[in-house]
Order: C-alpha cells, then sequence, then structure tokens
C-alpha cells in the first residue's frame, strides 16, 4: 500500500502557512481600518460578511471533525483543554490556530523521537488542514479579491502596482488549490507519483480558471453592483442543486453534509471541485460550459454598460471589448491547460491502489482510520501505540491472527475520500 512520508519541506509549509495566517490577519485588519477612515461603509460591511462568515465556516468544519472522532486527541497541545475548553476556543474563532499548533507539535515530534514516532498523525492533521484552507480560500479569499478589484475598478486606480498585487492575489488562491492537490498526491502509490512539473500545470490551469473568473465577477460588479448579489445566490442555488444530485458522502452528519454541499456550491461558484468518485467528464464538461457561457455573459454586460453609459474612467471602447474578450480568452487557456494536465500527468487509478485500506473504511469514524498490515505491506505510518477503538471482526477473522500493536497504521479518511474523487 505504500508509506505516507512526512518530509522537512512539509514542516516548512505548515509553518509558512501558519505565518501567512497570521499576516493575514494584520492585512484584514488594515483593509477594515482602511475602509473605516475613508467612510466606505457599504465595501467595510461587504469585507466584515465575507470575514466572519469565512471563520464561522472553518470553525463549524474544525469542530465537526473533533466530534466525529469523539474529540479523541494526539496531540499535547489539545490534550491540555477539555472539550468545553476546545468548543469555547472554536466560539472565540481560534480553533484553526489550535490545529496549527498541534500539527507544529506532531511535526517536531516526528522529526526528533525515536520511539513512538508520530509522523502519520502529523501526516493526518496536515490533510485536514489543507482542506480547511481551501475552504477559508472560496469563501474569504476569492470574494475578497473581488470586492478589491471592483473598488479599483470603480475608483480608476490603475497602475502597475495594483496590476501586481491584484495578480499575487489571484497567484495566493492557485497557490492554496495546489497545496490541496499536494495533499491528494500523499495518496498515490510511489510508483504512480506525480513530478513537480504536474503541480506546476495543475497551478497554471487553476491561475487561469480563477484570474477569468473574478475579474469577470468584478467588471460586472463595477457597473451593476446591486446585481452581483442576485447572480451570486441564483448561481449558487443552481450549483448547490448539481451537488445535491450528485449525492455526495464526505461528512458523517446528515447536517455535517448538508453544510458540506452548500460549501462546494460556494467553491462551484469560482472553481471546479471534484465531489464523487468515478468518471466525471460529462460533469466537468457541464460545469466548465456552464461557466464559459456565464463568464462571456458577465464581460458582455460590462462591455455593453461601458459604452452606452458614462463610465468611471476614460477608456476607449475598443479597449473595453479587448479586456471582454481577453478574460474569456484567459479561461479558453485554463481548458486547454486542464486538457494538457489530464492527457500528460494525471495517473489513472482504482480505489485499491491508492494509500489506505478502503475496505475498513465503512466501519471506521472520519479520523485517522487503523488498520492492519499484511505481510508484505510496507508500514504506512510509523509506530502510534494507541488503542483501536473499532475492529471489523470479518477482517480481521480473513486475516489471519490481529498483528502487533506496532503494525497499526493512520490516514485520513476525509482527504483519502477527496484522493478517491479525483484519481479514481
Amino acid at each position: 500500500m505504500g508509506v505516507f512520508k512526512y518530509h522537512k519541506v512539509d514542516f516548512l509549509l505548515v509553518c509558512a502557512g501558519l505565518l501567512f495566517l497570521l499576516l493575514d490577519i494584520v492585512l484584514d485588519v488594515y483593509a477594515v481600518v482602511s475602509f473605516y477612515q475613508e467612510k466606505a461603509y457599504v465595501s467595510l460591511g461587504i469585507l466584515l460578511l465575507l470575514l466572519l462568515g469565512s471563520s464561522f465556516l472553518i470553525q463549524a468544519y474544525s469542530w465537526l471533525w473533533y466530534s466525529y472522532e469523539d474529540f479523541e486527541r494526539w496531540t499535547k497541545v489539545e490534550k491540555c483543554l477539555s472539550q468545553c475548553q476546545l468548543k469555547i476556543l472554536h466560539v472565540f474563532q481560534l480553533g484553526i490556530y489550535f490545529r496549527h499548533a498541534g500539527v507544529v507539535e506532531m511535526s517536531l515530534r516526528s522529526f526528533f523521537s525515536k520511539i513512538n514516532n508520530p509522523e502519520g498523525f502529523a501526516v493526518y492533521m496536515c490533510h485536514d488542514l489543507s482542506m480547511l484552507r481551501l475552504i477559508e480560500t472560496f469563501s474569504e479569499s476569492a470574494p475578497q479579491l473581488v470586492l478589491m478589484l471592483t473598488i479599483i475598478m470603480q475608483r480608476g486606480e490603475f497602475n502597475l502596482v495594483t496590476v501586481l498585487k491584484a495578480f499575487g492575489s489571484a497567484s495566493a488562491i492557485a497557490f492554496s488549490v495546489t497545496m490541496y492537490h499536494r495533499s491528494l498526491r500523499s495518496f498515490l502509490p510511489d510508483k504512480e507519483k506525480q513530478q513537480m512539473i504536474s503541480s506546476g500545470v495543475y497551478f497554471l490551469w487553476n491561475l487561469f480558471f480563477i484570474s477569468s473568473r473574478l475579474t469577470a465577477l468584478a467588471l460586472f460588479a463595477s457597473m451593476l453592483p446591486c446585481f452581483i448579489f442576485t447572480h451570486f445566490f441564483c448561481s449558487w442555488v443552481v450549483l448547490f442543486f448539481f451537488v445535491w444530485k450528485s449525492k455526495t458522502d464526505f461528512m458523517e452528519s446528515p447536517c455535517g453534509e448538508w453544510l458540506y454541499r452548500a460549501t462546494v456550491g460556494l467553491i462551484w461558484y469560482f472553481n471546479w471541485f471534484n465531489v464523487v468518485e468515478g468518471r466525471t467528464r460529462y460533469r466537468t464538461m457541464l460545469y466548465h460550459g456552464y461557466m464559459l457561457v456565464d463568464i462571456s455573459l458577465l464581460c458582455s454586460l460590462w462591455c455593453w454598460k461601458f459604452i452606452t453609459e458614462l463610465h468611471y474612467f476614460e477608456i476607449s471602447p475598443v479597449y473595453a471589448v479587448i479586456t471582454a474578450v481577453s478574460v474569456v480568452a484567459v479561461y479558453i487557456l485554463g481548458l486547454i491547460s486542464k486538457m494538457i494536465y489530464y492527457n500528460c500527468y494525471h495517473p489513472n487509478l482504482v480505489k485499491g491502489q491508492l494509500k489506505g485500506d478502503a475496505t475498513t473504511m465503512s466501519n471506521a469514524g472520519q479520523g485517522p482510520t487503523r488498520m492492519s498490515a499484511f505481510a508484505g505491506d510496507e508500514t504506512d505510518f510509523t509506530v502510534c501505540q494507541l488503542s483501536v477503538r473499532h475492529v471489523d471482526e470479518d477482517v480481521t477473522n480473513r486475516s489471519g491472527p490481529s498483528p502487533p500493536a506496532s503494525d497499526i497504521k493512520h490516514y485520513n479518511k476525509r482527504m483519502r475520500k477527496l484522493a478517491e474523487n479525483f484519481y479514481c
């Protein structure tokens, strides 16, 4: 089944992620103060709504995942709090930092501890953080960039610095998606490991998609600011309906599953996200066809309003048309890049080829699933002497006597399910 490896680069990425998370808070506070000083109360209200809404969403997922594991915790940082204190921590929007601290602790122990190496749990917790960051990216960063681009366009503040800032923000969003892809790659068998160039192509296609989509939304919002909320709500309802029809099975509770489906509808408003396993070619074609038409309509409406009415800054109608066409062309470039990835770099696998034993998943919780190591298999994670909460008797009987505790293996069921959706 292969070995999950926690490299030093993963630890550095976790530390960098924590630093960027803190930097993001500082920049958010700066933006709030700037809007208040400028008396831009509408923009201030929208920004606060995005920040608070995204934070509550992230804390909800973090709390639900703890509850699915019966609040079993493996790090000293996590064990220092009772269940009530942990709940209070999430209420005050601090759960994500608590998880970061736990990952840092496990990472350090995996590098310096020679006995009961907790490397597997470091990988497991990193996978959860990757998913939480992905949700935060599309619930906060992406709509916040649309807001900033809209303000820039309405004020006519076009210069090299603002363009570079916008491009940097879009690149950061695409990078977060690529880090999620890196987590999925950890489930590939060693012989199917993807080269770094595959991540480069993956980043490129997401950068094209995200840049085109966010720019189209910002163009539309700059001319018809009130209608952007109607556009979002109507689009989200349609996308949520298709997520529901896909019969997703990601969360362990009905309420959690509905929250997940609503979140996927939000993510789909900005970019594609695999939610079910199996061949998704026709679903993907339908989605990208819908997005291409929607982006074309948004850019056409902006171009028509810009040419026929008084606008907020001087620009030739020809340049307006070129801008609209360019936004659509960038999305088409994203489609071409995605086809290159799937034709040249994407491995076609079945469930059994991914790391982690799918046969125990139906009986295990959403936490780090424990499973027996058969003779000849490599150990997924290093030794973790923790009690097994649940053992499938049928699997035990078929595989002979129970192996010693040193052969217990761990993997993140949530991320493995997403890996199945992407690779299988």
